[in-house]
C-alpha cells in the first residue's frame, strides 16, 4: 500500500482541478456552448451530436434488448471459451502432460507464468489498438489467433514447445477481458454495466460445467484404451477447434454499435444517444489522439492505483488455484476422473453467486463494492482449510469443502472491472487504467503459480498461505477504496449545491463535457459509482 496517494491527497488536487473550472461553473452558459461548439460529426451511421436527437424510452428498451439478445450470449460464450482455454492446462497435468512431454521442476509452474508474462508484454499495445481499430474486427482476429495455437498445444512434444506456445497464447487472450469490458461501455448505460459484465463472467464457472463434462468424457477414454490414448492432447484439439470457429462467428456479430451490421443506421443512432448518459463519451473507435495530460492525471489519481494493486491481491490467489487446485485434489485423495466432476458443483455455486449479484446490482444502486469485500471473506477460510489440513483419506473432503468456499474469490476482481467504465472518462484515461488493471492481474497471476513450489508438494502450505494473506490485504483496500469515492462525491455534491445546480443540470453539463472527452477530474457534474 505505500506507492498508493493518500486520499487526502487526491481530495486536495481534484479539488484545484474543480477551483480552475469555476469561473465556468459560474456562467452555466460559457460550459454549454463551449460542449455544443466542440462536438463532432459521426460518420458510417452514428449520431450527429449537433442534433442530439431525443428518444422515447420504449426505443431505448428495444434497443437494450436487441443488444442483449445479440452480444450477452456471445461473449459469455467467447469468455467461457478463453477461460477453459487457459486453466485446462492445469486439468491436461493430471492426464499426464507433464511425464509426456518431460517437464521436470518448476517447468509445469514456467508454463502458466510465461503465459502471464507475454498476456501483460502485449495488454497496453492491444489495448491501443482496440481504441484504434474497429474492435469486433480486432477481438475475433486475435480469438482466431489463440484458438489457432490451442490447437497446437496439442502436438507438443516437449518443454521448449510447450512454453514457446503458452507465451503465444498469452499474447493472443491479453485483449479479450479488458475488450468486452470496452464493448459493455459503449453499449450500457452506467447502472448497467455492472449486471451485462457479469453476464459474460459467469462463463468463467458456467461453461465451465459444460467443458469440465466433455474433458470428462475425452479423459475417460483414457481409462478404456490405455495410457496411449494421451488424453489431454485430444483436449487441446477440441478446445481449439471450438475457439476458431466461434472466433469466426464473432467476425459477424461483435462490436461496438457503429460497427456491428445488425443494427440500422437510426439504431444505431439510439444507442449512441442512450450512453451520453455515462458522462464518458461516445463509442466510436479510430481515435488517434494521446492526451498526455490524461496520463499525467492517473498518476496521481488513487483510483488508479487501487484498481491495479487489487488486480495484482486478487489475481495472486487465481494463479495459484488456477494452475495447482486439480493437483491438490488429487494430492489430497481424489481421482483425476473425480477432481473434474468435483469443480462442476463449484461452477454451478459461482454461477449462481454472479446471477444474484447481477439481479441486485441491477436494481440498487452502488453496492458493487459491498459484494466486493464479501466475496473475499470466504476465500480466506477457504485457503487456511486446505493449509493446515493434511492430505490424510479422512480429510480429503473437508480439504475440497474448504476448496469449494473459495468460489466467490474473483468477484472481487470482475466487479473491479465494472468500476473502469463506470469511474473513468477520458479516453486515454481509460486506456492506461483498463491496461493498468490488467497489468496487476498478470503479475498476480505469475506470482500465484510461481508461490506453489514443487519442494512443497503434496500440500503446498506456503502458497496457500500466502493466497489467504493476499484475499484479507484485499478486503482493507475495497475498504479504503469506496472512502474514496464517497468523499469525492459528496465534495461535488457539495460544490454543486452552492453554486445552485440543479439535478437536471448536472445531468446534462455532465454528458456534454464527457462528449468532449473530459476526465473524472475535469468533469465537475461527473458522479462516481460504487
Amino acid at each position: 500500500m505505500a506507492h498508493i496517494p493518500e486520499i487526502a491527497t487526491s481530495v486536495e488536487r481534484e479539488s484545484t482541478t474543480i477551483e480552475v473550472l469555476k469561473d465556468e461553473e459560474k456562467d452555466p452558459e460559457k460550459i454549454n456552448e463551449t460542449a455544443i461548439s466542440d462536438k463532432s460529426s459521426v460518420a458510417d451511421g452514428e449520431v450527429h451530436e449537433d442534433a442530439a436527437p431525443e428518444y422515447t424510452e420504449e426505443q431505448y428498451k428495444q434497443l437494450k434488448k436487441k443488444a442483449d439478445r445479440y452480444l450477452l450470449p456471445l461473449m459469455w460464450l467467447c469468455y467461457g471459451i478463453q477461460q477453459t482455454d487457459k486453466t485446462s492446462i492445469g486439468t491436461q497435468a493430471t492426464f499426464g502432460l507433464r511425464t509426456d512431454t518431460g517437464l521436470q521442476g518448476q517447468q509445469y509452474s514456467w508454463l502458466t507464468t510465461i503465459f502471464y508474462i507475454t498476456y501483460m508484454i502485449f495488454e497496453f499495445p492491444s489495448n491501443i489498438i482496440l481504441q484504434r481499430y474497429l474492435m469486433g474486427r480486432t477481438l475475433s482476429c486475435y480469438m482466431i489467433c489463440w484458438g489457432v495455437v490451442v490447437l497446437c498445444i496439442g502436438f507438443a512434444q516437449n518443454f521448449t514447445q510447450l512454453i514457446t506456445l503458452r507465451a503465444l497464447q498469452g499474447m493472443f487472450e491479453c485483449c479479450i477481458s479488458p475488450g468486452f469490458i470496452l464493448v459493455v461501455g459503449s453499449w450500457y448505460t452506467t447502472r448497467e454495466h455492472a449486471s451485462r459484465s457479469l453476464v459474460f463472467q459467469s462463463a468463467n464457472a458456467g461453461f465451465g460445467i459444460i467443458a469440465h463434462l466433455i474433458l470428462y468424457g475425452i479423459g475417460s477414454l483414457q481409462y478404456s484404451r490405455g495410457p496411449q490414448f494421451q488424453a489431454w492432447r485430444y483436449m487441446s484439439y477440441f478446445l481449439g477447434s471450438l475457439t476458431i470457429l466461434v472466433g469466426f462467428l464473432c467476425l459477424f456479430l461483435l462490436g461496438t454499435p457503429s460497427e456491428v451490421r445488425w443494427l440500422s443506421p437510426e439504431e444505431k443512432k439510439i444507442a449512441n444517444a442512450r450512453i451520453r448518459t455515462n458522462n464518458t463519451g461516445h463509442d466510436r473507435t479510430g481515435i488517434k489522439k494521446w492526451k498526455w495530460k490524461q496520463a499525467r492525471e492517473c498518476l496521481v489519481d488513487p483510483t488508479f492505483w487501487f484498481a491495479g494493486l487489487n488486480a495484482f491481491l486478487s489475481s495472486v490467489p487465481n494463479g495459484g488455484i488456477t494452475t495447482f487446485s486439480a493437483i491438490i485434489n488429487t494430492n489430497a485423495g481424489f481421482t483425476n476422473l473425480q477432481v473434474i466432476l468435483l469443480d462442476i458443483p463449484r461452477s454451478l455455486a459461482s454461477v449462481l453467486w454472479f446471477v444474484l449479484i447481477g439481479i441486485i446490482v441491477s436494481r440498487k444502486q452502488n453496492l458493487r463494492m459491498y459484494f466486493m469485500m464479501a466475496s473475499v471473506v470466504p476465500p480466506v477460510a477457504g485457503f487456511i482449510v486446505m493449509a493446515t489440513l493434511p492430505n490424510e483419506p479422512q480429510y480429503k473432503w473437508a480439504k475440497w469443502a474448504g476448496y469449494f468456499i473459495t468460489v466467490p474469490c474473483v468477484v472481487g476482481l470482475f466487479l473491479a472491472w465494472t468500476l473502469i467504465p463506470s469511474n473513468i472518462a477520458g479516453r486515454t484515461k481509460r486506456t492506461l487504467t483498463s491496461s493498468f488493471t490488467f497489468v496487476g492481474y498478470c503479475v498476480g497471476n505469475m506470482v500465484g503459480s510461481q508461490i506453489f513450489l514443487a519442494k512443497d508438494s503434496p500440500r503446498y502450505v506456503p502458497g496457500t498461505v500466502v493466497c489467504a494473506t493476499c484475499f484479507a490485504l484485499e478486503f482493507f483496500l475495497i475498504v479504503a477504496w469506496r472512502v474514496l469515492l464517497v468523499l469525492r462525491n459528496r465534495r461535488r455534491e457539495k460544490e454543486l449545491r452552492d453554486q445552485g445546480v440543479t439535478e437536471e443540470q448536472r445531468v446534462e453539463r455532465g454528458k456534454e463535457l464527457g462528449e468532449q472527452d473530459y476526465t473524472d477530474f475535469e468533469n465537475p457534474y461527473f458522479q462516481y459509482t460504487m
